[in-house]
């Protein structure tokens, strides 16, 4: 529940997207906020204050003269009482509006009215192609931002008026994600974080393969933890099912020299490193071009090994790394003798930080326990979910950046 002791002012603006408000309440509610729905007149034309009443829990404002207020003022007392004003979706009019700082009705009025430097104002955009493609729109889109509202984007596809183009609202899903980020603490703004996440698979014909059972979900929690913090990530992937997080840069391989290359490519422009993923310690070095069939003779085909590269060595023997302006993590998966085996692989590998954890009690698992093994000592860190253990790394990775601590000891 990440929004837990969160009240976000959710404000609905004319559109047919009104109908993805519904769910987007029930998100933030099952993330632990309460919902106060305020809706503009031309809301209520597309969904009825009814619904979002009894969805939300709370009776519904619309008028800036709702004299359920006893001061009658629903204007400031909302806009006070709310962690975030969140618009979705937020028509091209009232862009428009925020833009002019006009303040003619309730949610204008409100936004105008909130305390800008504890209440973040987000917009989830919302119209046809054209608008908001249109010169007017983005100029409107370029003032709220300038004048300190964010703009979460819109999404691409099919529209209500039977055209196909930018400028769908995000689906609650995203949108709930990035309220999440939204009220994180920005340890990591400015910083760009290399992430590599999940498992690698080596051939040993184009049918067959050699692998593992990470599911990339710690990985993946880390791109987003990182994210949330500010920092632009990108994340190296090898083989999973899972949708990359919102605003994250994936980059897809699938073999341990796939990843090394693509790693090292990307090195060079980050701040922190996080290597995560479950890297195939060896490739089939005799790969067969087809099929290897049975022969009925009982003989197995005879496969020959070869070690592959060591990404998280060789990153961290880079000159970057060597001088500090690159922080290197790595992890251990290991299966018995955590803490001796984590302690020996970072100093093996010369980085300042080392996450160790037992790989058959995680893969696959939606929840953790880590080992954290630097120069400074061991922390551990009890079960929990993987997000919430990213979190706590990724503040770690925030502190020994800020604290200069990132030598390999």
């Amino acid at each position: 529940m990440d929004l837990r002791d969160k009240h976000i002012v959710l404000g609905l603006t004319g559109g047919v997207a009104c109908y993805k408000a519904a769910e987007l309440c029930r998100g933030l509610l099952k993330e632990g906020a309460t919902v106060q729905v305020v809706m503009t007149e031309a809301a209520c034309r597309f969904i009825t204050p009814v619904t979002m009443q009894a969805l939300s829990g709370r009776p519904v404002f619309t008028s800036q003269w709702d004299d359920r207020e006893a001061n009658n003022m629903p204007h400031i007392n909302l806009a006070r009482e709310a962690d975030m004003i969140l618009l979705a979706p937020c028509s091209a009019d009232f862009i428009a509006r925020l833009a002019q700082g006009r303040a003619d009705e309730l949610l204008s009025l409100m936004c105008l009215a909130r305390p800008a430097a504890r209440v973040p104002l987000l917009l989830a955009p919302a119209m046809n192609r054209e608008m908001w493609s249109h010169p007017a729109t983005q100029r409107n889109l370029q003032q709220v931002v300038a004048d300190g509202a964010t703009v979460l984007g819109v999404g691409h596809g099919d529209q209500a008026c039977g055209e196909t183009g930018d400028g769908r609202m995000l689906e609650p899903d995203e949108i709930l994600q990035d309220v999440i980020a939204a009220l994180q603490a920005p340890s990591l703004r400015g910083r760009h974080v290399l992430v590599t996440a999940g498992p690698t698979y080596e051939a040993i014909d184009p049918v067959r393969g050699i692998t593992n059972l990470s599911s990339g979900k710690m990985g993946y929690a880390v791109a987003r933890a990182a994210r949330e913090a500010g920092a632009r990530v990108t994340l190296v992937s090898g083989p999973v099912s899972l949708p990359a997080p919102r605003g994250v840069a994936r980059i897809s391989v699938r073999s341990a020299r796939e990843m090394h290359q693509a790693t090292l490519a990307e090195a060079p422009a980050a701040d922190v490193f996080i290597a995560t993923a479950a890297v195939a310690d060896w490739r089939v070095a005799n790969a067969a071009q087809q099929k290897i069939k049975k022969d009925g003779s009982g003989a197995a085909p005879a496969l020959q090994f070869e070690e592959n590269p060591d990404i998280l060595a060789d990153v961290a023997r880079s000159d970057r790394a060597r001088s500090g302006a690159l922080l290197c993590v790595g992890f251990a998966a290991e299966s018995e003798d955590l803490l001796a085996n984590a302690q020996a692989k970072r100093l093996r590998k010369g980085v300042p930080l080392l996450v160790g954890n037992l790989g058959p009690a995680t893969f696959g698992q939606d929840d953790n326990a880590l080992l954290l093994v630097s120069e400074q000592g061991v922390e551990e860190l009890a079960r929990d979910s993987k997000l919430a253990l990213a979190r706590r790394l990724v503040a770690r990775c925030a502190s020994m950046l800020d604290g200069g601590r990132i030598h390999a000891g």
